[in-house]
């Protein structure tokens, strides 16, 4: 056996060639009734996703698990109902409508834990869908820009669908998967899906809170930075900083910057020193470019990168995480808008704790202290209570520092007073005294 593995690996010039085919022949071998993972957030395979809707007619039961994706949402539409079911881990703008109709599910689970779902037979997959670089001279693909969370699920999976992709970098790290254990191959040379970190967030607003967390950036740090603008705009708050370092989930576009400014170095992380430690990409043209063959930036598994234990090996760990409400207690829900599921946990917690547990560790959850409805009517994200049904990603027990573009609520350490207190100072001003009304008749001040 072992000869004939060695056989195929000399000459996979030969077995890769045997193996290619069109996104419809290759979406043949999935049945009725079969569990697929398909790679997510800018690697969505998106031809051989388009086959599977094609081809999805003809099947019943078949189950799709995936990470955030970037890309139409043709196979959550409501005619795929009884072919195609969604299991979503994490709730992108493209699935939220169906999961919240019924049409589609939802798995609630730790990103440090969602490749283990797969690994460990949680739900065993029939066929994996995913999206890597062009071999190299020994065979071997690269996951390029989403390698923590499709690594594991594509080594357990009975078959393997890779779309090969001529514009897909070439990641380093534990990214690596020899082209024979790929049984269908599609080539392709298409650009990846791009997510500029910005949203709805006013930028003044956004720059007042990243001025407020470079504050607690201490020189020497290693920073994990969360999905969306607020993270991001960190970064341009720290380049009077020295030898900052990044373990994260993801990185964006904005550490580009820092590592030619000569500030985000790594140079006093105390785990892989000198390396930018990832799961996946999440950005423009300009960040997955800068990362081909990058040996500065290291990709891993997302069930090493996000575990707890390991992040808090990282002294000065500073984990940077939003929310979309936070309660006087301090309770902050980030995955739901009341019972309606918004996105998921992510990696909020395993980041937020491992940093509470880093020597020197610094866990922020920041967020602008109001939102706007359609409608224009502006709400306060400081509550307090959550909203009937809202889910607490991080507890009231593991919240350290909350900030607003009105300053920062240290709260580790308080009492419920205290922390009351802390709150309504960072609240909105037009709202603190309705919640302070509201504090006293709960007992809180």
């Amino acid at each position: 056996m072992l000869l004939g593995r060695q056989a195929t690996r000399a000459n996979w010039q030969a077995t890769c060639q045997s193996r290619i085919t069109t996104p419809d022949e290759a979406v043949k071998v999935i049945k009725s009734g079969d569990r697929v993972f398909l790679t997510g957030n800018a690697s969505v395979p998106l031809p051989l996703l388009d086959a599977l809707v094609r081809r999805a007619p003809q099947l019943q039961g078949v189950e799709v698990c995936h990470p955030l994706t970037i890309c139409p949402a043709d196979y959550v539409a409501p005619e795929m109902a009884g072919h195609l079911r969604i299991n979503s881990m994490f709730i992108s703008a493209n699935v939220r409508r169906a999961v919240n109709e019924g049409r589609a599910d939802f798995t609630p689970v730790m990103l440090s834990e969602f490749p283990l779902l797969f690994k460990n037979g949680h739900l065993p997959l029939d066929v994996a869908l995913i999206h890597v670089s062009p071999p190299d001279a020994n065979g071997y693909c690269s996951m390029g820009a989403e390698s923590g969370l499709t690594i594991s699920a594509a080594e357990v999976a009975k078959v393997v669908i890779a779309q090969v992709n001529e514009q897909m970098p070439r990641t380093l790290g534990d990214t690596a998967m020899h082209i024979d254990r790929m049984h269908y191959i599609v080539p392709c040379d298409t650009p990846l899906f791009e997510m500029p970190m910005g949203d709805d967030v006013d930028q003044k607003v956004v720059e007042k809170i990243a001025a407020h967390i470079a504050e607690l950036i201490p020189d020497g740090a290693t920073m994990q930075l969360g999905i969306g603008a607020l993270p991001n705009a960190v970064l341009k708050f720290l380049f009077d900083k020295k030898d900052l370092g990044v373990h994260s989930e993801l990185i964006s576009d904005g550490v580009i910057d820092l590592v030619e400014a000569g500030v985000l170095n790594g140079s006093r992380k105390s785990l892989h020193p000198g390396k930018i430690t990832c799961g996946f990409l999440l950005g423009t043209r300009r960040l997955y470019k800068w990362v081909d063959n990058n040996p500065l930036v290291e990709l891993r598994r997302t069930e090493y990168v996000n575990d707890p234990f390991v992040v808090a090996q990282n002294d000065r760990m500073v984990a940077i995480n939003s929310a979309i409400e936070v309660d006087l207690t301090g309770q902050v829900c980030a995955d739901s808008i009341g019972p309606k599921m918004h996105s998921a946990v992510g990696g909020q917690l395993d980041f937020i704790y491992g940093a509470s547990r880093s020597k020197g560790g610094v866990p922020i959850i920041a967020l602008p202290s109001t939102s706007q409805l359609r409608d224009g009517t502006v709400l306060s994200k400081i509550v307090p209570m959550l909203k009937p049904g809202a889910g607490v990603v991080t507890s009231r027990n593991h919240v350290h520092f909350v900030i607003t573009e009105f300053g920062t609520a240290a709260l580790y350490g308080r009492t419920v007073r205290q922390r009351t207190q802390a709150l309504i100072k960072i609240a909105h001003p037009q709202f603190r005294d309705e919640i302070a009304a509201k504090a006293r008749e709960l007992n809180y001040l």
